[in-house]
């Protein structure tokens, strides 16, 4: 999987979708424009293009149709719990995070049409037993620091609720316990805790970002924690917490 910056692997899903390309002629066309999306379907376009990715985006669109709402254009809850079933994992397990992932997908709980498509030929397949297949690399890709970090970002706005700046608490904290499983993180029952018993209120971006990174390079007795560092106060007041019960001492 290539390492490509948000902006990128965006215009590479949006480029996939809208010409069916593989995720490979996607990145030579794309590369070969230095990334201006307009001059990349001129390159891609003046090329001889193999017949092949119309059966692709039908089988996808068949694939779609399956689980898309019968009053709606869009995936939504029944439909991701029947494609759930049909990949053998349960709607909770954290493929389905990675899965929205890349998809790009704006909404837990729903895709849009080209989210699903071009998600799915972002991946490289084109029926469920393909996708099935993928699902130890996708597992695999949290244990890829700078995955993780750009999974765990995205996180936030796929979880919160449409038109809410902030992530509601207990979605956090099922987030955050979902998310830190995969990092074993020995803080993450004091923080989510320490949020019940003294904050019990949203969760902003910047201390869902700021979050990860004490995580990532605080150790678990705080043994570098500078308490005249740049963190958030929700963070500092964590520190406090700790000390006063006496998980790490001062």
């Amino acid at each position: 999987m290539h390492k490509l910056s948000r902006s990128n692997r965006d215009k590479l899903q949006q480029f996939v979708a809208i010409t069916g390309a593989s995720e490979k002629n996607a990145l030579q066309a794309l590369k070969a424009s230095d990334w201006h999306l307009e001059a990349a379907f001129d390159v891609f376009y003046s090329q001889p293009q193999p017949r092949s990715n119309a059966a692709d985006v039908r089988r996808l669109e068949e694939l779609y149709n399956r689980y898309k709402d019968p009053y709606s254009d869009m995936i939504l809850a029944e439909g991701i719990s029947v494609l759930c079933n049909d990949l053998e994992v349960e709607p909770q397990d954290i493929v389905t995070l990675v899965l929205s992932w890349h998809m790009n997908a704006a909404t837990a709980c729903e895709f849009s049409r080209q989210e699903f498509i071009s998600g799915l030929q972002a991946l490289g397949v084109d029926s469920i037993g393909k996708l099935h297949e993928k699902l130890p690399f996708m597992r695999s890709e949290l244990k890829d620091e700078q995955k993780f970090h750009d999974i765990y970002n995205f996180a936030f706005g796929w979880a919160k609720e449409k038109g809410q700046k902030s992530l509601a608490l207990d979605t956090a904290i099922g987030m955050w316990q979902l998310l830190f499983a995969e990092r074993d993180w020995p803080l993450v029952t004091h923080w989510c805790d320490f949020l019940q018993d003294r904050h019990n209120k949203a969760i902003s971006k910047d201390t869902w970002a700021q979050l990860l990174e004490f995580a990532r390079t605080v150790d678990p007795v705080l043994s570098n924690y500078d308490a005249e560092g740049a963190w958030p106060y929700l963070i500092d007041e964590f520190v406090e917490y700790l000390y006063d019960k006496n998980v790490v001492e001062k």
